[in-house]
């Protein structure tokens, strides 16, 4: 555990999930949706996936786990076995025990049948609802900040989605990385969307639970077992998968910077989160090389005002995985680009988040360790004019 000392006063952590009980979002779906709502993959498995799930419906851990569960919850038993993980109550009482002044509140997975149904209207009234349930569980503490979820696929929808959400509390839009129906992220028609996040000062979001993280299946065709991730279960990332599991968000980032949204719309922020941040520095001068080499054949590069490094460092915040070095990826680029995350309670966050971010960092300077734990995430909130 980090020590006190070297604890830094104000902590925003940009990356936590709800673990959702299976009927998370149906109390507040339309009825005449629920048969055509797509069952969670969850809800086929066994084992003690099942015994977890049953706990969840239970609604809350019982009080002797708990007090045991609350002497150290990031280093405890992580998914639906954690405290907080289900309970917005326990959840209270994790971010009084680790001293978070804010935490982003995702989904695990009861938005993502909903987003691959081929419905519309399931889409988009289970969107609804999900969002709703989210709004529903954070509403009680104020730093939890639930992040609603709308999909691009229809333009006009998507904007009286999101404005939904912010109406019902949500405090950050979540994005799939990923073509907007047939167009590019940054299709002018696309612009209301954009503009409705920016005036509302709500970031977007893209996160690694809602991309494919697997490579394809013939990669894996070694003649040997294949490998499980981290909770054992090998749906998630493995080793094979980590270090091109960002691919998709910079496509998604490149059409979105070369198509100029972040200069139409100068005060729009977001977030790339739980993608790691090893491959961002490089990122930065690909897409600066890029726009200078091919300005000479693609007139709308010429029309950047600003370099897309720029761009990113006033407008993207992304979370580095506490296994990364973020003191030299602050080296490599800049200290305005990162923010800090617990992945509370999954596995993949760690167990002692504070301390391996700490360490990482701690030949920098006081103020570039406030950016990291508090001053990046801010900005990017809206909550602090972005500062040079």
């Amino acid at each position: 555990m980090t020590t006190a000392s070297s604890r830094p006063a104000v902590v925003y952590d940009a990356d936590s999930h709800i673990m959702e009980p299976l009927g998370f979002i149906r109390e507040f779906l339309d009825p005449a949706l629920r048969d055509k709502l797509p069952v969670p993959p969850v809800a086929k498995a066994g084992g003690r996936l099942a015994e977890f799930l049953r706990l969840a419906e239970a609604g809350a851990h019982p009080a002797d786990q708990i007090a045991e569960l609350a002497r150290d919850p990031l280093n405890g038993p992580k998914g639906y076995q954690a405290l907080g993980a289900f309970n917005a109550g326990e959840r209270s009482q994790v971010l009084d025990i680790i001293d978070v002044q804010a935490q982003l509140v995702f989904s695990t997975f009861s938005a993502i049948p909903v987003m691959v149904s081929r419905d519309p209207d399931v889409i988009y009234g289970g969107l609804l609802a999900h969002n709703r349930a989210l709004a529903a569980f954070c509403e009680q503490d104020k730093r939890m900040l639930p992040v609603g979820v709308v999909s691009l696929s229809d333009v006009d929808r998507a904007v009286e989605c999101a404005r939904t959400a912010i109406e019902l509390g949500c405090k950050a839009i979540l994005v799939p990385a990923r073509p907007a129906g047939d167009k590019s992220p940054g299709h002018p028609d696309l612009d209301p969307f954009w503009r409705t996040l920016e005036e509302a000062r709500v970031p977007w979001m893209v996160h690694i639970g809602f991309q494919a993280v697997q490579l394809r299946r013939e990669y894996t065709n070694n003649g040997r077992p294949a490998p499980l991730d981290f909770v054992g279960s090998g749906e998630g990332v493995r080793g094979k998968d980590y270090p091109s599991v960002h691919h998709r968000v910079e496509e998604w980032m490149t059409a979105l910077i070369f198509d100029g949204v972040l200069e139409r719309f100068p005060r729009l922020m977001g977030g790339a989160i739980e993608f790691g941040a090893d491959w961002v520095p490089s990122f930065l001068r690909r897409l600066d090389n890029a726009a200078a080499i091919w300005a000479k054949s693609e007139p709308q590069l010429r029309e950047l005002k600003r370099r897309p490094s720029e761009q990113i460092t006033a407008q993207v915040r992304f979370t580095p995985t506490n296994f990364e070095d973020t003191g030299e990826l602050i080296n490599e680029s800049n200290d305005r680009l990162y923010c800090f995350s617990t992945d509370y309670p999954h596995q993949e966050g760690g167990r002692d988040p504070f301390g391996r971010f700490s360490a990482s960092i701690a030949a920098h300077s006081e103020e570039t360790k406030r950016r990291f734990f508090e001053t990046n995430f801010a900005e990017m909130m809206g909550w602090a004019e972005v500062t040079a």
